[in-house]
């Protein structure tokens, strides 16, 4: 069964175990031609098991990069003179941002025209594709970085109110910008196979542990901008490395060849036509996340130390905030090849179930984070230390906002998926124009400052949900509303009476203990309703049916 993806003599019993059996017989052995619609019950059964273990191992990857992220943000934070930890925090946003925009949307076309020719039975035909969408980021990323790293002095007077250290921090940040860029791009490829261990080892794991021990080295030398800001770019290289090994895993012995017919899209000519649509897109889907904090910074640059505490606040508030998107990011990556394959194949109401059952397992999931940030919000950012606490209000601002897109879904990815990149570039664009405007206008030191910045963000991403989702249900006539959303009633409510009620009990002193005793009770009494009440019969069945599964492979991997 194997063979199909590599040759039989090299597959190994380790091999075996490390793979995920469903995913192979059902996706990678397909035959020449489209398989036979299966009846609906079954066939959403093992979308559902094919999904729902890619985003057990995201889930797991999501879990080591939410606490080496958290570990890097605290050490910086307590670490870092004042000010110099917001300097690093824009010049590695600008980085990863910058990485984003000049892949040129290949990481996203290699997901969908793998999974498309994949499905199609056309594999031989996925190395050149993914070569040509290589060489695309390769020269757009290494280009830009060049040009990035010349002029770093101007960057770090426009973004930061430190420019020495900022200047030595977007330099470090410029030789992030391609390793970035192709890491993504070989991620993205590895994850047309409807394979996510490889995201998980490279983007989840590799990249925010490498950041915390090459930070750690590198301050051996000096607690500087520019270091802390090298020992993020390097760690993109770590994840670089696992997409090339991956990638080259799973296409060994398919050979090259143009068997088939193949699709449009795969030649050059197209990557680049898809690639002005998504690159200006990429960007924006970063840059709209912390427009409202570079327009902050701006407006507070003139007021000194004021200013450099306000930026750093906001800094460490706002990713805080982006934590309620981690679940949906997860998803997201999982459910993005299936989107591509049933789009292509006309399997609309097939792609209807599992849009409204990815999006309410993404919501179950993020709501315990929503309520430990929203209950206990100056106890989380004591975490960074006692003065990032003024953070409390905005973030409660910010949780408004950002549980919109994760109650609609993965709406974004799913307009990429089928080809509708130009539609979403329309709606980053207009959310960009409100966040610059209301930030403009709120975030003055004379008016809300953080709290304005808070509100522009807020309305942003509200808006841009709420738009997309209307342009999915027009384009795709897919929905993710539906009765079975009530069942997460009842374990909210509970979770957050528990969160409240632990909160008000135990010492404000002590907060530490405090916000950990909110969050552990708060957590197991949502995830034991979740469990008894929240689930439906299909997926109780499934997830014990995974858990089944994994159990037994852990255990032949163990003898």
């Amino acid at each position: 069964m194997v063979s199909d993806t590599s040759n039989e003599d090299t597959t190994t019993d380790e091999d075996e175990v490390e793979r995920d059996a469903d995913l192979e017989e059902a996706e990678l052995e397909a035959p020449a031609e489209p398989t036979p619609i299966e009846p609906e019950r079954a066939g959403i059964s093992a979308d559902h098991r094919n999904i729902m273990g890619g985003t057990a191992q995201n889930v797991l990857g999501v879990v080591v990069f939410a606490l080496a992220t958290a570990v890097a943000q605290v050490l910086m934070a307590r670490s870092l003179d004042r000010g110099v930890f917001g300097v690093v925090t824009e010049a590695r946003l600008f980085a990863y941002i910058a990485a984003s925009a000049t892949r040129f949307g290949m990481d996203v076309a290699c997901v969908r025209l793998v999974a498309i020719l994949i499905g199609r039975g056309e594999q031989g035909r996925v190395r050149r594709l993914v070569n040509r969408a290589l060489g695309i980021a390769a020269a757009i990323s290494v280009g830009f970085g060049a040009v990035a790293f010349l002029i770093a002095g101007w960057l770090a007077g426009l973004f930061t109110p430190l420019p020495d250290a900022g200047r030595a921090a977007f330099q470090a940040a410029a030789v992030g910008i391609p390793l970035g860029a192709l890491a993504f791009t070989y991620l993205g490829a590895t994850r047309g196979f409807k394979i996510m261990r490889f995201t998980l080892y490279g983007q989840w794991a590799a990249q925010p542990v490498t950041w915390v021990l090459f930070m750690l080295a590198a301050w051996t030398i000096g607690y500087s901008a520019g270091l802390t800001t090298l020992a993020y770019s390097l760690s993109w290289g770590a994840a670089m490395l696992i997409g090339l090994y991956g990638w080259k895993k799973l296409t060994r012995g398919l050979g090259t060849s143009d068997e088939g017919v193949g699709v449009p899209e795969e030649h050059t000519g197209a990557l680049l036509r898809f690639g002005a649509f998504r690159a200006p897109a990429a960007l924006f889907s970063h840059l709209i996340f912390f427009t409202d904090l570079y327009v902050l910074n701006y407006l507070w640059s003139r007021q000194g130390v004021a200013g450099a505490l306000v930026s750093d606040a906001y800094g460490a508030t706002i990713q805080v905030a982006q934590s309620l998107f981690l679940f949906l990011t997860s998803v997201s990556l999982t459910f993005s090849p299936f989107v591509a394959d049933l789009h292509h194949r006309q399997e609309t109401e097939r792609l209807n179930g599992l849009y409204k059952t990815v999006t309410r397992w993404a919501l179950a999931a993020t709501i315990p984070i929503m309520l430990v940030l929203a209950v206990v919000p100056e106890e989380v950012l004591r975490v960074f230390g006692k003065r990032y606490a003024v953070g409390a209000v905005p973030l409660r601002i910010l949780i408004v906002g950002m549980i919109v897109p994760v109650m609609v879904g993965t709406v974004g990815f799913i307009l990429i998926m089928v080809g509708r990149t130009g539609w979403d570039l329309l709606v980053y664009v207009a959310g960009f124009g409100i966040d610059v405007v209301v930030a403009a206008v709120l975030a003055r030191p004379e008016s809300l400052g953080m709290r304005g910045a808070a509100i522009a963000q807020a309305c942003t991403l509200s808006f841009s949900a709420v738009v997309r989702l209307v342009l999915v249900h027009r384009f795709v006539h897919i929905w993710p509303f539906n009765r079975q959303y009530l069942r997460l009633v009842v374990p909210t409510v509970a979770a957050a009476v528990t969160v409240a009620g632990v909160h008000a009990v135990l010492p404000a002193q002590k907060w530490l203990v405090n916000l950990a005793g909110s969050a552990v009770a708060g957590t197991v009494v949502y995830g034991l309703l979740v469990l008894a009440i929240g689930l439906t019969p299909t997926e109780r069945r499934t997830l014990a049916g995974l858990v089944k599964r994994f159990t037994g492979r852990a255990g032949a991997a163990s003898r």
